[in-house]
């Protein structure tokens, strides 16, 4: 994010029309992508999705409100649609929602700072990356909500979604930040 982007941003809580819109439309995004995903096997349910990185993007690029809206409300409708329910995984969803909130957070903080792009691309990947890992350790929920043991929700629930977000994040969320650079630049924002 360059210099005078982030002098135009609007302050982190501004729940604008712009903070509506970016979230409304990431959440409906990340849900109808999201359903495209290849589950891991050996797994509780770990997907490899790469529409993920919208969450983070999301979340970068307008603010915690919208990042947080797009991971919670985007999961919520993508359990809806594959039939688990909105309530089955709920924790996984705030997660997905901590994690665009995370990620707002810390762009707006840090990635202001970074005057170049390639050290602004790799502040996106680290960033998006630590973000994710803080937000998806609050589904060791899972040991009392799915009787898992501290091992059980490790391997096959937190570690296996830690290396699908992993390729994910230090992927796709650049890919997708540097695409969007020239285009916030033109129209000014």
């Amino acid at each position: 994010m360059s210099k005078e982007l982030a002098e135009t941003r609007a302050p982190l809580w501004t729940i604008s029309s712009r903070v509506v819109v970016f979230a409304a439309v990431g959440a409906a995004l990340y849900a109808v992508l999201g359903v495209i995903s290849i589950r891991i096997p050996g797994t509780q349910n770990v997907d490899i999705r790469p529409a993920f990185a919208l969450v983070a993007f999301i979340g970068l690029r307008f603010g915690p409100i919208a990042g947080l809206f797009t991971g919670l409300v985007g999961n919520m409708i993508i359990d809806q649609i594959q039939g688990y329910g909105i309530l089955t995984y709920w924790n996984w969803s705030v997660a997905n929602g901590l994690t665009g909130f995370l990620c707002g957070l810390v762009g707006a903080v840090l990635l202001a700072r970074a005057n170049r792009e390639v050290v602004r691309l790799v502040l996106v990947a680290v960033l998006s990356w630590i973000a994710m890992f803080l937000a998806f350790l609050s589904t060791i929920t899972d040991m009392w909500l799915q009787g898992l043991t501290l091992e059980a929700w490790a391997a096959t629930a937190f570690g296996a979604t830690l290396l699908s977000n992993s390729l994910v994040m230090l992927i796709l969320v650049p890919a997708l930040d540097a695409i969007w650079e020239p285009i916030s630049k033109r129209m000014g924002r």
